[in-house]
């Protein structure tokens, strides 16, 4: 038994996917290895799933460092406020929250889920889980189906690879869809971890001295050998037992990735800012005046008016001045070296997790060689890809998970419109033959 469009991957875009080719009218087969669909949408932003973000698109764009731009064309045809609509049709009303992330009402990301699965089962897609895909199958510059790690071959005349990348791995993405796109003739660039914390093998890490501290709102920067910053980002922070971790980190990793390959010695610098909103010369006008009013209080005590204690009194020890030391004794040159720890604090950093605890793979199936409109291949008929796997990559904040589902509907919609374009072709040159 065939079908019009076989789609591999039960994720975000895989659902995705999945309605769209139903919503043409197409007979569809949803395939996942696993046990249950959804699993990453059902853990992502914290089990609250962040669907979307409300940003306008340029801003969208800008928060997808990795090939963005590709997808201008895609949210000329649905972008963020149409997942908006898509969902409030399917019953699950979203709510903004900070930075235009969007989360369910209810608070719960499997009441998405939920919502998507019933929506498969209304267009009638046929779904089949734990059938685990070996192979997809072409034949003369087509695609003609696919073979289960089980033997069986199901043909159709389309196919949505939409089996994610390689991060995350116990949600199932494997990195199982490379080695079938490279078959296709597809490039598939280099992958690597974004979105994950970062490894520092500095001392003051090692020894855990600030593990599990958190700052708030701090400017975190990598930067060039030259001290210059490549990029820096405003949110909070972690140090961890290995390096540092928090929204910051995440963010800047990727770039943390690039430097190192071209850093001599295995390392880059990076620094923090733990007062951003302060100049140099206010922060130390700012420590003098309260040293020469309060010229009895330990410098511990005032330092930690503006940071918090831990790192106030690391950043004393830092800048030589003992945290009891009372302020009047502390001499305006041994301010000065602490003021400038609190404004640029560097360390060395020396890689990060690998891509298994990564939250995105960078890298993947080239852009150059998808149609941006369709998400079809340039390289062999039928074929679609979405999601994960294509090399596009974002911040998190809801920014994967729209780049997902945006791509993930244009591929399903596409593939049902050239199957069935396909399956009519082929049956009006059988009514041709008939009534020759």
């Amino acid at each position: 038994m065939g079908y019009d469009v076989i789609i591999i991957g039960g994720g975000p875009s895989g659902l995705m996917a999945a309605i769209g080719a139903g919503e043409e009218g197409a007979k569809v087969l949803l395939l996942e290895k696993g046990t249950k669909l959804g699993r990453k949408l059902a853990i992502s932003g914290g089990g609250r799933c962040n669907v979307t973000n409300r940003l306008p698109v340029d801003e969208m764009v800008r928060h997808i460092p990795g090939n963005g731009r590709f997808l201008y064309s895609a949210f000329s045809v649905f972008n963020n406020e149409d997942i908006i609509r898509f969902f409030e049709r399917l019953g699950v009303p979203l709510k903004e929250e900070d930075h235009g992330r969007m989360f369910p009402k209810s608070d719960s990301a499997q009441s998405v889920v939920d919502a998507l699965v019933r929506e498969l089962s209304r267009l009638g897609v046929d779904v089949r889980l734990e059938s685990p895909v070996a192979d997809v199958l072409y034949e003369q510059g087509k695609t003609v189906g696919v073979t289960l790690k089980s033997g069986e071959t199901i043909h159709a005349r389309a196919v949505v690879v939409a089996v994610g990348g390689k991060s995350v791995p116990q949600t199932g993405s494997t990195g199982d869809g490379y080695p079938w796109a490279e078959k296709a003739g597809h490039t598939v660039t280099e992958l690597f971890p974004t979105e994950v914390p970062i490894v520092s093998h500095e001392p003051f890490i090692q020894e855990r001295t600030l593990q599990g501290l958190s700052l708030r709102d701090v400017a975190l920067s990598v930067l060039k050998p030259n001290g210059k910053p490549i990029i820096t980002h405003r949110m909070d922070m972690l140090f961890t037992h290995f390096g540092i971790s928090g929204p910051a980190a995440l963010r800047c990793s990727q770039f943390v990735v690039k430097a190192l390959k071209k850093a001599a010695d295995g390392a880059v610098e990076m620094s923090i800012d733990a007062l951003p909103d302060v100049t140099q010369e206010e922060l130390f006008q700012h420590f003098a005046k309260l040293c020469k009013e309060e010229p009895k209080k330990a410098m511990k005590t005032i330092a930690k008016t503006v940071l918090p204690e831990r790192y106030a009194v690391f950043l004393l020890e830092r800048a030589g001045i003992d945290p009891h030391a009372s302020a009047g004794t502390v001499g305006h040159e041994a301010l000065r070296a602490f003021v400038r720890q609190c404004k640029q604090f560097t360390f060395y950093v020396h890689g990060t997790l690998p891509l298994e605890k990564a939250f995105v793979t960078g890298g993947g199936v080239s852009v150059k060689e998808i149609e941006p409109k369709t998400m079809a291949s340039k390289c062999m008929a039928g074929l679609y890809f979405c999601g994960e796997i294509l090399d596009i990559h974002g911040y998190t904040g809801g920014y994967n998970i729209t780049a997902a589902l945006v791509t993930g509907r244009l591929a399903g919609v596409n593939a049902a419109r050239y199957a069935l374009a396909e399956k009519n072709g082929a049956n009006g040159s059988a009514e041709q033959t008939a009534t020759n």
